[in-house]
């Protein structure tokens, strides 16, 4: 989140500059493993957890102060992991010799992958959802506040339009728990052909987790379901990390949320749409969790900015709504006496 890292920056910048100091006491922290799940963020806070103590954090991760319509972000969805490997025998052999009479582990992988999800996409592993917080009335018109031209969304993939039928795309993408396969491989890959029968396949799995949800609960679920319609005859060998990241919360009378909508109506002159992150920010969870601390994710990324693409990009106009924005949110916060931030989800 270069872009709105920046901008919190040059806020600080900008105060010590003009005013020789913050309106509240600020400590910086920089962390750059949000994408691999933060590992080494558990150990940290333990270590530094003196040096880390705060009344609240304020993340520049997380989208929708940009734009026409301004968001607040209130939660994301947590995060799990698991890599397997599928075996269906010794070694490759020629697909000349062997095909027809022995397992192909591409195939068995392809089949074993397509029992995680029903034709609509609805997750198929029991126990998956376990503890997951029902969907309230309340959240589903949070998410209908924000407008979403449901073809227009498809369109920009180029895609044609799946899911869960019970739900709209935005309560898809923030607020139901998921299964996807992020990579699979195996067998012969290079240039040209060759004619192999592999023994050996290979996936990397994600789940998106929703409130309620434990991360290790939702790993071990799909583990045991990918044991139990392995067919005879095939061995899984499992890695990874286990566990994963719980979803965040922010309450809905925390002051930092309050603060945030007032500047929000103040900044964009409009009431700000309350909405989940459908991703993962591993540090909200993790501070809340480790140093009773909540967080405010106030970032000026966009939807269509296309994230983890080639073509990634942050709008010039996303620079200079910050730096209005972000200056406005620290005033606001010194208002707001110390104690009244310790209020945990």
């Amino acid at each position: 989140m270069k872009g709105s890292t920046t901008i919190a920056i040059e806020t600080l910048a900008g105060f010590l500059a003009v005013e020789g100091g913050c309106p509240v006491n600020v400590k910086l922290f920089l962390e750059g493993e949000e994408e691999v799940g933060s590992p080494s963020l558990p150990a940290l806070i333990e270590t530094y957890r003196e040096l880390l103590a705060a009344e609240a954090m304020l993340s520049a991760d997380g989208g929708g102060a940009a734009g026409k319509v301004p968001v607040l972000n209130v939660g994301c969805r947590g995060i799990a992991a698991l890599q397997f490997s599928l075996r269906t025998a010794g070694k490759d052999a020629h697909s000349g010799k062997v095909g027809g009479a022995l397992r192909n582990a591409l195939h068995e992988m392809a089949r074993l992958i397509a029992t995680l999800h029903d034709d609509q996409g609805r997750v198929a592993v029991e126990g998956f959802d376990a503890g997951a917080r029902p969907i309230t009335n309340s959240l589903r018109a949070e998410c209908a506040s924000l407008p979403l031209d449901e073809a227009a969304w498809y369109a920009q993939f180029n895609a044609s339009p799946f899911g869960d039928p019970a739900y709209t795309v935005r309560e898809r993408t923030t607020l139901r728990p998921t299964v996807e396969v992020n990579g699979m491989w195996g067998g012969y890959t290079g240039q040209g052909g060759k004619t192999v029968t592999p023994a050996e396949a290979h996936a990397k799995l994600t789940m998106r987790l929703v409130p309620g949800q434990d991360p290790a609960a939702a790993q071990a679920a799909v583990k045991a379901h990918l044991e139990h319609h392995a067919p005879s005859g095939v061995t899984l060998e499992f890695s990874g990390r286990p566990g994963g990241t719980r979803a965040y919360t922010l309450g809905a009378d925390h002051p930092l949320r309050a603060a945030a909508a007032a500047v929000l109506r103040r900044g964009k002159g409009a009431e700000p749409a309350v909405m989940r992150l459908g991703g993962t920010v591993p540090i909200t969870t993790l501070f809340q969790e480790q140093l009773g601390m909540d967080s405010l994710m106030f970032g000026l990324a966009s939807a269509d900015e296309d994230a983890h693409a080639p073509n990634e990009f942050f709008r010039l106009s996303s620079l200079e709504e910050g730096l209005r924005l972000w200056p406005l949110l620290l005033t606001e916060l010194a208002e707001i006496p110390p104690g009244a931030f310790r209020r945990t989800a």
